[in-house]
């Protein structure tokens, strides 16, 4: 018997998450989360099998709560959801530890699938990453490769913040860095992506979908 935590910012979402887990037997408990905050509260409240959330959540980031859960709740497995493109984000999330990557543009079978398999302790890749991962081993490029793959985990997400207009300062305290520490990350990412300001950061972004 499983609990599951749906997290994201919309309640319609949510909503719809929860009809479908509600018709899964192995499932007894379901709960939501709306923000980032309030999913770090409720993952307090009692033992969770499963977080399903979105990768962009209010007042704190999906890849900074999924690094919380790693470290603090290491029985707790996370299947990352987004409408993001599974190509650039579904790999991310998987190297930052991840237990599976699910596309918000995706099917109600594709979800209980994705939750079946995470649940049972696998990981879940869906069949069209699972093809495009395959090829880029059989085919290795890295010319072929977006600038930002160049990135790590840590100089991505802040990567991400910046590209959202977040101050040098809010993100120190958001990720528990000095600011020295994130504009020594900032000076990395603009040098590997051969940007010089952040607006390069947000209109790369943005042409790339990697912002919504």
């Amino acid at each position: 018997m499983s609990r599951v935590l749906i997290a994201d910012d919309h309640e319609v979402v949510r909503a719809g998450c929860r009809q479908f887990l509600e018709a899964e037997p192995s499932i007894t408990e379901i709960g939501e989360a709306g923000s980032g905050s309030e999913t770090l509260d409720v993952l307090r409240l009692k033992r969770w099998h499963l977080l399903l959330m979105d990768i962009h959540m209010p007042d704190r980031g999906g890849l900074d709560i999924l690094q919380h859960v790693i470290k603090g709740y290491p029985e707790v497995r996370v299947l990352i959801m987004s409408a993001l493109p599974e190509e650039q984000y579904g790999r991310m999330v998987l190297r930052a530890g991840a237990s599976g990557y699910l596309s918000k543009d995706g099917s109600s079978k594709e979800l209980l699938k994705a939750v079946r398999t995470v649940l049972s302790g696998r990981r879940y890749v869906s069949e069209s990453l699972a093809q495009s991962m395959a090829t880029n081993l059989e085919n290795p490029r890295d010319q072929d490769k977006p600038p930002h793959s160049a990135l790590s985990r840590r100089e991505f997400q802040i990567f991400c913040k910046l590209a959202f207009g977040a101050p040098v300062s809010d993100i120190a305290v958001e990720l528990s860095l000095s600011v020295k520490t994130v504009s020594t990350y900032r000076s990395r990412i603009l040098e590997k992506m051969n940007f010089t300001s952040n607006a390069a950061i947000t209109s790369y972004a943005l042409r790339n979908g990697l912002v919504q």
